[in-house]
This record gives C-alpha cells, sequence and structure tokens, in this order.
C-alpha cells in the first residue's frame, strides 16, 4: 500500500522485471555497484531486487543522510549507476563551489536513472555521466525466468553503518542473509498471518526497514505499507488511522514522540460544529491503535520505563530486541506475552552469543562482557576495510561493540556501548543504567548520561536532560533528580552533573550520538 493505492504482487513483480530491463541496457555487470538513492516506494523494490537479481551489488543510501555523507558512500562502494529521486538529483550534483564552479565528482560513476514523480521535473545537468529519466531509458529484455536462482551466496547489497561512532562502513552482504534471517526472527517473533499489514516508521535504507517493510511481508505474502514522509507524529497517527497496520516498528525516540502526542491530545465536545448541545467529550488528536497486535523496537535499547508507559496506555506490548547492520536484522528479542522491559529478551534460535571482558576471557553466569554473536546473517565483512574487518569479524564471530549480561531466566540486558561506558572511581558505568533511572521522574522527557569532568578535571558522571513540557524550574527538577538517584543508585553511578537541552543529537537510525555530547564537555573546558 502506498500513497492511497493498493499495489499487487503481480503489479509489483511486472515493474522489477521493467527495472531489471532498464538496468541491463546499461550494461551494468555482476557485482558493478548501483546506488539506490529513493525514497521508501514500490520503485524502492523493483530497483533492489532487480539490481540484485541481475548480479549485480545493490547499494541503498537514506534520504536523510546529509549531502556530503550520500556522496562518501557512492564514492566509497564505487557506484558504476545510480538510481536517483529527482530532488537529491539536483541537489547532489549541484556545483558546491560558486567560484569554482566544478560539481562533486563521483570518478566511478556513468550512468544515472532519475525517478520524476512530478511531470515537469526537470533532469539536472551532470558533466560526464549519462543521465535519464528511467521513465524514457531503453530497455534490455531479460530472459523469461527473471529472477534468475543459483545467486544466493554471492554478494548481492551493501548497507552502510548509521555513523554513530564515526565514518560510515558498507556491511556486505548475500541474498542468503535475507532468507536467513526470514526463518529465525520473522518466524519466531513476528510469527506472520494472513491479513498482516507491516508499517515500519524505520526506512528501507536501513537493515532495521529493509526487512521490516520489505523482505519480510514480501517472502511471507504479506502487505506492506510504505510512506515516504517523515514519520512525525501526524504522519505516522494517520497511517494507522488510514491504513490499519497490524504490526508496527519503530525506534525507542519514535515510540517516546508518539505518547507525547499522545498526552498532548485535547478534549471538546462532540457537539463542536453541531447545533445540538452534548456533555461528553470525546478526544481529539490521538493514535488510533486498535488495529495493532505487534509493537516492536529495535535500534537502540528501549528503556523500561518508556515500555512500560507505551503498554499502560495503549494496551499493547512492545517487543524490544537487538539487531545489527553486520547481523542484517534481530539475534535477540522479547516475545509475545514473555517481555521483561529493560531487556532486549532472549537469543533467537539460530544464533550463538557469548560475553567475553576486557582481557579476552569468557565472563562467569550475570557478569558484564563484551557481546560477540555468530549466525549465517552474519556480513562477510565491510566493503574495502580489511583492517576493520579483521577487527569485528573474527572466526565467523562479530564483535558488536555492546555491553550485556545475561540473567539466570535467559534474558540479555544492555550495558551500553563498550566505548560508552567509563569508571570514574576506578568502577564501571552503563549509561544506559543511569538513564533508566532518570526516566522515571516525570520531568524528564529523555536523558543522555556520557562521561565528564569536574572541575578539577576528574572524571564523573554528567546527564543530559531533555526536560518534558511541564517541568518546573531547572534547580528544582536538578534537586528532584539527585534525591530520585540517591535512591536509586550507589554514589559513585549518580551523576555529578546535570546539563539541560532542548533536544539530543540522534542518528538516521535514532541513536543517540553521545560523542557530540563528550565533544560539548570537552569544548567547554579548553582554555
Amino acid at each position: 500500500m502506498y500513497e492511497g493505492r493498493r499495489i499487487t504482487y503481480e503489479e509489483l513483480r511486472a515493474l522489477t522485471v521493467q527495472t531489471a530491463e532498464i538496468v541491463a541496457a546499461l550494461r551494468v555487470e555482476k557485482g558493478d555497484r548501483v546506488g539506490i538513492l529513493l525514497n521508501d516506494s514500490p520503485e524502492f523494490i523493483a530497483c533492489f531486487i532487480a539490481v540484485i537479481s541481475l548480479g549485480a551489488i545493490a547499494v541503498p543510501i537514506n534520504m536523510a543522510l546529509p549531502r556530503v555523507e550520500q556522496l562518501f558512500i557512492l564514492n566509497d562502494c564505487g557506484a558504476r549507476a545510480a538510481i536517483l529521486e529527482a530532488a537529491p538529483a539536483r541537489s547532489l550534483f549541484a556545483e558546491v563551489d560558486e567560484l569554482s564552479a566544478s560539481p562533486p565528482e563521483v570518478t566511478s560513476l556513468k550512468d544515472v536513472l532519475v525517478v520524476c514523480r512530478e511531470p515537469e521535473s526537470v533532469l539536472p545537468p551532470m558533466p560526464g555521466m549519462n543521465v535519464q529519466r528511467i521513465d524514457d531509458a531503453q530497455r534490455s529484455s531479460v530472459d523469461n525466468e527473471f529472477p534468475f536462482c543459483g545467486r544466493e551466496n554471492a554478494e548481492a547489497f551493501i548497507l552502510y553503518t548509521s555513523g554513530s561512532t564515526g565514518e560510515p562502513k558498507g556491511a556486505v552482504h548475500r541474498q542468503a542473509d535475507i532468507f536467513y534471517t526470514n526463518k529465525t526472527y520473522c518466524a519466531e517473533v513476528l510469527r506472520l498471518r494472513e491479513g498482516d499489514r507491516l508499517f515500519s516508521s524505520s526506512r528501507l535504507p536501513f537493515a532495521y526497514g529493509l526487512g521490516n517493510a520489505f523482505t519480510f511481508p514480501l517472502l511471507n505474502g504479506c502487505t506492506t505499507i510504505l510512506c515516504r514522509e517523515k514519520p512525525s507524529a501526524n504522519v505516522v497517527a494517520r497511517v494507522l488511522q488510514d491504513y490499519r497496520p497490524t504490526i508496527f516498528f519503530g525506534v525507542p525516540v519514535i515510540y517516546q514522540m508518539l505518547l507525547e502526542y499522545q498526552r498532548e491530545a485535547y478534549r471538546v465536545p462532540t457537539s463542536v460544529g453541531t447545533l445540538r448541545a452534548e456533555k461528553s467529550p470525546t478526544r481529539v488528536g490521538t493514535l488510533n491503535t486498535s488495529s495493532l497486535r505487534l509493537c516492536i523496537s529495535a535500534g537502540e535499547a528501549l528503556p523500561a520505563q518508556l515500555g512500560e508507559d507505551w503498554q499502560k496506555t495503549f494496551g499493547i506490548e512492545v517487543l524490544d530486541g537487538i539487531g545489527s547492520t553486520e547481523m542484517l536484522h534481530m539475534f535477540m528479542s522479547n516475545h509475545e506475552s514473555d517481555v521483561r522491559y529493560g531487556s532486549s529478551g532472549k537469543l533467537l534460535r539460530g544464533y550463538e552469543a557469548r560475553l567475553i571482558d576486557h582481557e579476552g576471557v569468557a565472563t562467569r553466569e550475570s557478569e558484564v562482557g563484551n557481546l560477540w554473536i555468530r549466525g549465517n546473517s552474519a556480513a562477510s565483512g565491510y566493503w574495502r576495510r580489511p583492517d576493520i574487518s579483521g577487527e569485528t569479524f573474527v572466526d565467523g564471530w562479530v564483535r558488536t561493540g555492546d555491553l550485556y549480561r545475561r540473567d539466570m531466566d535467559g534474558f540479555w540486558w544492555h550495558m551500553g556501548r563498550s566505548d560508552d561506558c567509563f569508571k570514574p572511581t576506578g568502577q564501571w558505568v552503563s549509561p544506559v543504567e543511569v538513564e533508566s533511572v532518570l526516566l522515571r521522574s516525570e520531568n524528564v522527557r529523555t536523558a543522555a548520561v556520557v562521561e565528564g569532568f569536574d572541575k578539577d578535571g576528574l572524571s564523573c558522571v554528567c546527564a543530559f536532560i531533555v526536560p518534558s513540557a511541564e517541568q518546573g524550574d531547572e534547580r528544582d527538577v536538578e534537586q528532584s533528580l539527585r534525591e530520585l538517584c540517591n535512591n536509586a543508585l550507589p554514589r559513585f553511578k549518580q551523576p555529578r552533573r546535570y546539563v539541560f537541552v532542548p533536544e539530543l543529537p540522534y542518528t538516521a537510525t535514532g541513536k543517540v550520538q553521545r560523542f557530540k555530547l563528550r565533544e560539548r564537555l570537552k569544548a567547554e573546558t579548553r582554555p
């Protein structure tokens, strides 16, 4: 379902074959990289399937990324061709320097296909490139057996990490990885049934969104709801009302946004606009979640308080889990009627996990360690990054960079990123643990904890606080938070500094960019 239209599988196949004929006419060869910079749309799905079915490598690129990062990905993967929306096609290759009038260079890019959704769209000039409207491009017929079989284990697509810890890296995946996530996470947790309609607020270029809104519904004959608009509260509310999804996928920041939207809904008499009087009011602007049977969260650990508030408000569990670009989708998850908020749930069948301490030794039961994961959906490595690949992909295992502990009941608890944890007094502090306490306060909308330094230059816990709309004086709020933490945390984990900010910095996937908060603190201490 897309922009009020119902698109059948037959229509999608026809669009896919047509797209494959266009790409084939460009003489794209096996192994060539093809950038896909499209909104969530039938065209995105058709392009992705067409490219990998021809033996080329699809490289989805997030539309919301800054232009410099989009160009970086095109250059890094060595894209031979690209399929773009008209708007980014114009801005991406625009002149960047009025004095030199020199457009940015993507040395390997030869052909550009532009999806023009408006008849009056004008193709931008791109020196040295063959630029065509995709609807007007030449075609070269493909075999009647298209899509071809037997390429499940060849390199098929590259997904770039969100860059929350630095420069984006391209995780290289096979078609077989898609099928593996379908028979693990999708079969065990989602358990799709006839009539299911899936809606994901996370976009298709992300590993999370690719499974949610593309591979899972298509591999199981279900309906996907695609929306090219940014998932604001109003947009999500409209999709829930108009398209009636049965499964909703979000990230914690989206669930927080929707809860605030619900809380801010106002009440008016139902008689407004009529001549009859009525005393019973109705709620306006609320979320209609009556069609949902499952809510899924990933991308970053779902705070326990947020999950509990969602279920209390809407009566629907939120199944939090953890996955990664390197593993393509989730390898741990809470399950329906088996939820422990604050945890990432249990290890899925088909995956192995182990916890390693900082000396490389396996930890004991319930101790915190670095999470290593193994499963057949793992990427083969990072594109043209042999050194970093060797550090992350080790003897069939993937080093996630996350700190976890496993309890006696088999639930896994996220303690933060290994590079986010710190030792202010010689004892490890997990930002996630401190944040979960701060979020219990009704004065806090969201929070992020990082390592800071006091006036003597000593390491301390610093909390960045985004206050709720109802919060009062910041000094009173800070005092209430100190009292809350004093009752819930040992002294060495209690924040010594509080910084109030209007918003936190996030990646495109909804992860807090803690390194930016640390940089802000460092900048404040520089002479």
